[in-house]
């Protein structure tokens, strides 16, 4: 008995194959000679009349057999696809992370669409912002923040100070230099705070995506592993539309 991703890896070839048969016989039907036939013979009014050798032109495409070929290249299409489906409908399989069964019993086509969404989940969970490792933070329940602890700087302000650099005289007044000095006029205390995450649960997170992500694909691959039961469409579709 046929399992289910058998039957999912044929299915592609089974369908361009069918789609070109049909075409062909698509085209085949649309020409007027290859349908056509003729066949005439001469006779001379008078038998010292000219002889001329019989002419005939074979149909070469029968519609009725194209309708039979092409009936059973969809037949195949139609059964193989049904069976997917129909099996679809039964392909099961839990979600196991840890040990523990986190989904129970999922179909396999929302176990496709699982895989889809994790991918994009896990682009969105690397790029989480993180808290700069060059500070010491502590969350803040006031604030539901982030928080570093105080850091005291002085705040200074340029003072003029005058340089004598040579005293006054008779002849010379004094020679003063201006120059400023930095003179501590106060002190900032700053707190700094974020709404970005420790390194550490950002990883966390990762982590468990990429756990489920892989719990995921195991969940596939079981689904995909059922015994089908064939199923026979075609033959009630065609011979319906088809019939003489």
């Amino acid at each position: 008995m046929a399992k289910l991703n058998q039957i999912i890896a044929v299915e592609k070839g089974v369908k361009s194959k069918a789609q070109q048969e049909l075409t062909a016989a698509h085209h085949d039907l649309q020409k007027p000679a290859l349908l056509s036939g003729i066949a005439r013979t001469y006779q001379p009014k008078d038998e010292e009349g000219e002889q001329l050798p019989p002419e005939s032109t074979r149909v070469q495409v029968q519609a009725e057999s194209v309708l039979r070929d092409t009936a059973a290249t969809l037949t195949r299409l139609f059964d193989v696809t049904a069976t997917k489906d129909w099996a679809n409908c039964e392909a099961r399989a839990d979600v196991v992370v840890d040990g523990r069964v986190l989904l129970a019993g999922v179909p396999v086509s929302y176990l496709l669409f699982l895989e889809k969404q994790l991918t994009d989940l896990h682009t969105f969970v690397r790029k989480l912002p993180v808290l700069d490792a060059a500070e010491s933070w502590s969350l803040d329940a006031s604030t539901d923040a982030w928080k570093t602890d105080p850091v005291r700087t002085i705040r200074t302000k340029k003072v003029p100070r005058n340089h004598v650099k040579a005293e006054a005289t008779e002849k010379h007044p004094a020679q003063v230099e201006v120059y400023y000095e930095d003179v501590a006029v106060g002190y900032w205390t700053t707190v700094k705070f974020s709404g970005a995450l420790p390194a550490r649960r950002v990883n966390e997170l990762r982590e468990r995506v990429e756990k489920l992500q892989q719990a995921v694909k195991f969940a596939r691959e079981e689904a995909n592993g059922i015994e089908i039961v064939d199923q026979r469409v075609g033959d009630a579709v065609f011979g319906y539309v088809f019939a003489p």
